[in-house]
């Protein structure tokens, strides 16, 4: 999707640059962590049973769409054991040495944060595999004939892999983490409680009824949720008195094209695009890609999980299908 979209869960550049110069709204610790409740008393029980025995915790995978706080979750685990965290990403480490370099580099005890771990290339999974059931690294010194294996010891530590795609992760690799964990989406009154303990952060006041208007558009989506209350407030900086009140909420809402059910103009042009070329029959993902301009990937990991989460989109054996719901909404009529 070549325009940057405020409801688009995944993390923009335009984020990366406003966590350097804020101060971070991510929670430190579980007490701080909304919603999630039953991971986070999985977790808990993980984490006080490795505490008590002087061991790291097991492996981890977190799943899910994205914004959902995968990330965050790791930095809260890294904190509660008290334990250093290594951030990377699966594309970011392109050769099994990359993956040496970072493993040995770690101390005991030490968190690695994988994000998007099912893209890791299948050579570098299989140096991985060792590392994390025995924590051995085995590496190739040399070439040809004179080629020979070594195996070095490594500290103990703790993978925690992040995906929106576990059936993209090969079997021997799923299969390592001892604790796999979905995160689901937020109800409305936990993206409530969020955005208003990110406005106490950020110093600005905003009111009840503000906060629900915004939660009720933020997709279910903490991350998006906090770019909303961010763009709303600059909204409120510029054309009131920085005070978040519903006035100012819906007017800037409605500058950022955002409905009362947080669908922007991607989600509504989708749902447009097969109403009007297929009405409420199954169409394929190639198809819809075909209609909107977007990739198959980015309606599959961006655009369609929304959508079905509201009951807007269908899945089916013949493919996607828009529901009566999603027609209502964008103003079509259940009978062509």
């Amino acid at each position: 999707m070549g325009i940057e979209r405020i409801v688009e869960p995944v993390q923009s550049d335009s984020d990366a640059n406003e966590q350097i110069i804020e101060v971070s709204l991510r929670p430190q610790h579980f007490d701080e962590y909304v919603g999630q409740e039953r991971i986070k008393k999985n977790l808990k029980l993980a984490i006080a049973a490795a505490r008590k025995r002087g061991e790291t915790i097991d492996h981890v995978l977190l799943y899910g769409p994205p914004g959902l706080g995968k990330t965050t979750l790791a930095g809260v685990i890294a904190n509660e054991m008290g334990v250093g965290l290594r951030v990377t990403a699966g594309p970011a480490i392109e050769r099994a040495g990359d993956l040496a370099s970072i493993l040995t580099n770690l101390q005991d005890g030490d968190i690695l944060f994988i994000d998007e771990i099912h893209r890791l290339s299948r050579v570098v999974e299989e140096v991985l595999y060792s590392a994390m059931e025995d924590f051995k690294l085995d590496i190739v010194i040399g070439k040809g004939p004179a080629a020979r294996s070594v195996r070095l010891d490594l500290p103990n530590f703790t993978v925690i892999g992040a995906t929106t795609r576990t059936g993209s992760l090969a079997a021997p690799l799923r299969d390592r983490f001892g604790h796999i964990h979905r995160l689901e989406f937020y109800a409305p009154e936990d993206i409530e409680k969020i955005i208003k303990r990110s406005a106490k952060i950020l110093e600005t006041k905003i009111e009840t009824d503000a906060a629900a208007e915004l939660a009720l558009r933020s997709r279910q989506t903490p991350r998006i949720a906090n770019r909303l209350l961010k763009r709303v407030r600059d909204y409120a900086d510029v054309n009131g008195d920085g005070i978040i009140d519903t006035v100012v909420s819906k007017k800037a809402l409605q500058m950022l094209e955002i409905d009362n059910l947080g669908l922007d103009p991607a989600d509504r042009q989708m749902l447009h695009s097969i109403y009007e070329n297929y009405g409420d029959r199954a169409v394929g993902l190639t198809t819809i890609s075909a209609l909107t301009g977007d990739e198959v990937s980015t309606i599959e990991d961006h655009l369609e999980p929304y959508l079905m989460q509201i009951g807007f989109i269908e899945r089916t054996p013949r493919g996607r299908k828009i529901t009566p719901k999603a027609i209502k909404h964008i103003g079509g009529k259940n009978e062509r």
